[in-house]
Parts: C-alpha cells; sequence; structure tokens
C-alpha cells in the first residue's frame, strides 16, 4: 500500500466537503483525502464510479482505458461529450471529470492493463477494475493482495450488474449508539441497573474483517453444496461465472448487433459452466439471454453507487463494508450482498 503523507484539509476544502465531513468525521475524511485511486474502464459504470470519487474528495482518480469510444457509449457514458466519436474514452471523460471538483487531481493513461508491468499498481491505495477480462482480474487482485491495496471489480450486463471487494484483513470503525446504566428503583428499596440505549450519545467501535481472493469466491466447488445453499446464492453469480467466460471466449461482450450468434454462444456457455461448476443448467433458465445485453444506464447508477460507497468506505475505514459480492437484478429492481468463497 502507498505510504500516504499526512493529509490536510485547507478551509476551502473544509467548506467543499463539510456535509461528509459531518457525516463521517474529520479523520475519515483526511484518509480519503490522502488516497489515490485506479480506475479502470470508462464505460457508463466507470462514469458513475468517477463521478462518484471525485465529488467524495480523493486525493487522485487515474482513469485508464485504451478503447475508442463506441455509439454505445453515448446511451450509458455522461462524461464523454457529443462529438467525441472514435476519442479514447478516458480522454474523452477527462475535461467533464476534471471539472466535477478541481481539488482532486485527475490523470488519464490510455494504455491497456493487460500491458502493465504490475509495479505499475503499487502507486494506488485502491484498484477498480470494469470492462476486464477474468484473468487480468485475478492477477491484479492477487497483486493488490500481496500488497494491501484495496481491490474492487464491478460490470454491467444489460439489466444486471455485479461488484466485488476484497479488502484483505480491513479495520474499521463503526458508530454506534452508546448503551448507559441507569438506576431503578424505590428510595427505600434495592436499586439495580437497567440497559438503556442513549440516542443522544454515540461511541466508535473498531472491528476488523477478513475477504477472500477473487479467484477462490469464482472456483468454488457447488457440486458438495446442498439445494438450500444453492437456493440461497443470487442467480446472477452463477450468471456473471457465464458472462465472464464469454468475455474470455470473445474478448468482448454480448453486442445486440450479433444477437443471434452471441444468444446460441451463451446458451452453450451456460451448460458448459454450470456443469463445470457442479451444479444443473437449469438454475439459469433461458430467459437469461434476452436481459444480459449492452449497458442501461439505470442499472450503472444503481451498481456505480454502491461501487463507489464501498471504495469511500474502504479507503476511510468507516463503516461496515459489504463483503464481498454485490448483484443487482435491474428486472426485478432488487439488490442483494452475498459473502461468497471457497470453503
Amino acid at each position: 500500500m502507498v505510504e500516504n503523507e499526512e493529509a490536510v484539509i485547507s478551509e476551502e476544502e473544509a467548506a467543499q466537503y463539510d456535509r461528509q465531513i459531518r457525516l463521517w468525521g474529520l479523520e475519515a475524511q483526511k484518509r480519503l483525502r490522502g488516497s489515490r485511486v485506479l480506475l479502470v474502464g470508462m464505460k457508463g459504470l466507470g462514469a458513475e464510479v468517477a463521478k462518484n470519487l471525485i465529488l467524495a474528495g480523493v486525493k487522485a482518480l487515474t482513469l485508464l482505458d485504451h478503447q475508442q469510444t463506441t455509439p454505445d457509449d453515448a446511451r450509458s457514458q455522461f462524461l464523454i461529450p457529443t462529438g467525441s466519436l472514435g476519442r479514447n474514452r478516458a480522454e474523452a471523460s477527462l475535461e467533464r471529470a476534471q471539472n466535477l471538483n478541481p481539488m482532486v487531481e485527475v490523470k488519464v493513461d490510455t494504455e491497456n492493463i493487460k500491458d502493465k508491468p504490475r509495479e505499475f499498481l503499487a502507486q494506488y491505495d485502491a484498484v477498480c477494475l470494469t470492462c476486464c477480462p477474468r484473468d487480468v482480474m485475478v492477477q491484479t487482485d492477487h497483486f493488490c493482495r500481496t500488497h494491501s491495496i484495496k481491490f474492487f471489480a464491478g460490470d454491467i450486463f444489460g439489466y444486471h450488474g455485479y461488484m466485488f471487494a476484497d479488502l484483505g484483513e480491513h479495520e474499521f470503525v463503526e458508530e454506534k449508539q452508546k448503551v448507559v446504566k441507569v438506576g431503578t428503583g424505590d428510595e427505600d428499596g434495592p436499586k439495580t441497573k437497567k440497559v438503556k440505549i442513549d440516542p443522544n450519545e454515540t461511541t466508535m467501535i473498531k472491528k476488523t474483517v477478513n475477504f477472500c481472493h477473487l479467484k477462490e469466491a469464482l472456483e468454488v466447488d457447488w457440486s458438495n453444496e446442498k439445494d438450500a445453499s444453492l437456493k440461497r446464492t443470487p442467480s446472477d453469480y452463477f450468471l456473471l461465472q457465464v458472462l465472464l467466460k464469454f468475455r474470455t471466449v470473445k474478448a468482448r461482450d454480448p453486442c445486440p448487433d450479433s444477437y443471434a450468434d452471441d444468444s446460441e454462444l451463451l446458451l452453450q456457455l451456460r451448460n458448459d459452466v454450470l456443469d463445470s461448476l457442479g451444479v444443473k443448467s437449469d438454475l439459469l433458465t433461458d430467459e437469461f439471454i434476452s436481459s444480459c445485453f449492452s449497458e442501461l444506464a439505470p442499472v450503472c447508477a444503481v451498481v456505480g453507487g454502491v461501487l463507489s460507497q464501498e471504495i469511500v468506505k474502504a479507503l476511510s475505514q468507516r463503516d461496515p463494508p459489504h463483503n464481498n459480492f454485490f448483484f443487482f437484478d435491474g428486472l426485478k429492481s432488487i439488490g442483494i450482498v452475498d459473502c461468497i468463497a471457497s470453503k
């Protein structure tokens, strides 16, 4: 992890972040203000995460994306101005991103994360990957884990979205209402102590939580799991596995322009992937095909809000983090937090 210099909040910053300081305290804002974040992938989800981190007041944010702007980006990527077709996505997003908060240093990197040496990541306190192949995510998470860098990943597939966090052994503080003991009883009788929660007083409780590697979370052997356990596991976890396999095979996500061919491949991958995981293929019905193409702006907003919130919580070390997956189903408007790890 980067050795942060002591962050100093200026009067101008105190005014800018006044509401946040009131919400989570000056020390948490200082930790956030001293943090550097790498954000990979500037499609719709990346734009939402970038906006929220910049407004929250991190020290520096690097936008990394080697892809060019496509017509699809106009539907969900609000940081890219009209007329930017063919420009690098990160470069096209820079001006609007920087204008959100001049106090945050926003940089652009147009190289492919796959071509970066692992040591490149060591300058950051948190790394967030979107639009990346599974092997890149697993390798990046491994490096981040061994260097105490907070790791996050997320993606949007049509109506479905997810985020994953690996914070290693993470320490945080949680604000709780103070419990006090008050005396009861008559003047002539014995007094007893009664536990009471004082709504006007709070105390900060230090806690620690442990996370697992992304590789472990994706390689759970479900063949020995009971039906009840499978029913409790969000189906979007298995959908994610299929879509990551599609990304590995095709080096892209399902595309509406090739809907028929991509649908056929998705069904085949559904059978192969679920069989390799030790579960029945009917866990994902054929209907999943129609809801996992393109990025939808409302789904980007929901998942991007949760993902950036978790990055802020991790960097500020304030409040319990989501451990370790968050899944969002836009068709049902349901979000689920679940801890999935190999035994």
